[in-house]
């Protein structure tokens, strides 16, 4: 038999089981509302309108991707009900990027790259996406794969009108997050950062090249009077002082310009040096820098080698009074599929490399800031073998800690309940997981069958594979639309073996 002749005898639209993946799940799609949700998800989610912060540890499969999904449309149904109490979502969740910054910027391999990752370069990370995104609103230029900060910029006026009132300060702050953290997706950075200081009305700073430029017509003045003073058997008595003042505004004005040039390569230089998780260069920072004004720059706390510790908090800080002039409270920062980059491909130690700076309680515990931590079951192993003093610092019992996703049978019998009345039309009847099967088949046999499952990516698979077998073994003409007790129990031996072959790293899936 066919599996879709299966399914559509029962007004079955799609198979509900076949997706093992929440990001290209059109069944979660449609019920990432009402679906049956981890019993710790409110945990984790905590109070949108006050951010805080949570780390959870979960299977390959246990619905981490999936609930990130949920954390963030729940924080997009809040901004639509709260639109005075908006909450920013930061998906930090692919790593690739700033890990090649990181080999690209200090020369590193890929192994001491990560060895060497500090929260720091995290932070700045997390800054660059926050502001990459205020900025794509800002010019109009936010994807569809994310969710635009709100702006008045349906109308130009409006936002004209709206960046005008701004406090000077604020835009100030805007542009030097901008110097320091825009990553443009298309295009170059140098077009952007004047798209977005025109927007911004921010005046520039006395251009880098104008001292050099008069240095240049004083030396020619200081030429032209000599050649006179040479050519002329008799010149006026005022021509060599006007030689010498014009000699002295050439070196006064060379020097000023060297001098000028010089301190705006040290500055731009060290704040890249300080900075190699965003792709920036010390030429593009020392133009931003003079479009700023230099002496207005110099006097901001600039990330740099020897500088203050607490210079990326400050920076937060500054993001997140931007955001509060356009009604946002906070900011949420998922940090997802730690397992994923090319450089770690699910090692445990480099894992642990990229994400135990993060374990640092100021961190975590930013006002306004919530860092939500969903990462893989090998990291909780590695955790538990930590020292005291790593515990001091990191403060777990305060983070919202979610020491392992498990579900139950009957929570995963719900949730496969829900996918397959939500593929079937509306005006269909009731329908329940066991009226797939037959009649000597319970609720509480799928209940404990699912429950060995433990995971919902693993409840999918044995119950996309006993519909499977069932249809194998059945021919077209006999029309049998419900699944016999002995192939529950046959698929549930196997799928069962599989699972523990997997968690003993015996099977790769």
């Amino acid at each position: 038999m066919n599996i879709d002749t299966f399914l559509a005898h029962y007004h079955i639209k799609e198979n509900p089981f076949g997706a093992e993946e929440a990001r290209h799940d059109p069944v979660f799609e449609r019920l990432a509302e009402t679906a049956a949700k981890h019993p710790d998800f409110p945990k984790i989610l905590g109070r949108v309108d006050r951010p805080g912060t949570a780390v959870a540890f979960g299977e390959k499969g246990s619905g981490k991707t999936a609930m990130r999904l949920l954390i963030g449309r729940n924080v997009d149904e809040h901004n639509r009900k709260e639109p005075e109490s908006r909450v920013l979502v930061v998906p930090y969740d692919d790593f690739n990027p700033v890990i090649d910054n990181l080999v690209r910027q200090t020369g590193r391999d890929e192994a001491e790259a990560l060895a060497n990752i500090r929260l720091a370069d995290h932070q700045d990370a997390i800054l660059s996406l926050a502001v990459t995104q205020l900025n794509d609103s800002l010019l109009g230029e936010a994807t569809r794969d994310e969710e635009p900060v709100h702006l008045p910029n349906s109308d130009p006026r409006e936002l004209k009108k709206f960046i005008r009132k701004l406090p000077p300060q604020t835009r100030t702050d805007w542009g030097l997050l901008s110097a320091l953290y825009d990553e443009p997706r298309a295009g170059t950075l140098s077009g952007r950062w004047q798209k977005v200081r025109t927007k911004l009305r921010l005046g520039g700073g006395l251009p880098m090249g104008l001292p050099l430029h008069a240095a240049g017509v004083a030396a020619v003045v200081a030429v032209a009077l000599g050649v006179w003073m040479a050519v002329e058997p008799t010149t006026p008595n005022w021509l060599p002082i006007a030689v010498g003042v014009a000699i002295a505004a050439a070196v006064l004005l060379g020097g000023y310009w060297l001098w000028r040039h010089s301190q705006s390569w040290f500055l731009a230089r060290q704040v890249r040096q300080d900075m190699p998780s965003v792709r920036r260069t010390a030429g593009e920072l020392r133009q931003m820098f003079a479009d700023l004004g230099t002496g207005v720059v110099s006097r901001q706390p600039l990330p740099r080698p020897e500088g203050a510790t607490d210079v990326r908090y400050q920076m937060t800080r500054r993001l997140l009074d931007v955001l509060g002039e356009l009604n946002y409270v906070g900011i949420i920062v998922l940090i997802d599929r730690v397992d994923e980059p090319s450089a770690i491909s699910g090692n445990p130690d480099r894992m642990k490399a990229l994400i135990w700076p993060t374990f640092d309680n100021k961190f975590l515990q930013q006002e306004r800031v919530g860092i939500k931590l969903l990462l893989p079951i090998e990291l909780r192993h590695i955790l538990h073998r930590e020292t005291a003093a790593f515990f001091q610092e990191a403060r777990l019992d305060k983070q919202n800690l979610v020491d392992r996703l498990t579900w139950s049978g009957a929570t995963l019998y719900d949730l496969c309940s829900t996918r397959l009345r939500a593929c079937r039309p509306d005006d269909a009847g009731p329908i329940s997981l066991t009226d797939l099967f037959a009649d000597d088949v319970t609720s509480e046999m799928l209940v404990d069958a699912l429950d060995q499952m433990h995971q919902p990516r693993d409840a999918f698979k044995f119950m996309y594979s006993v519909l499977q077998e069932h249809c194998r073994t059945v021919p077209e003409d006999e029309a049998n639309y419900e699944v016999p007790r002995l192939t529950l129990e046959s698929v549930r031996r196997s799928q069962s073996q599989r699972v523990q072959e997997l968690y003993r790293g015996l099977t790769p899936a």
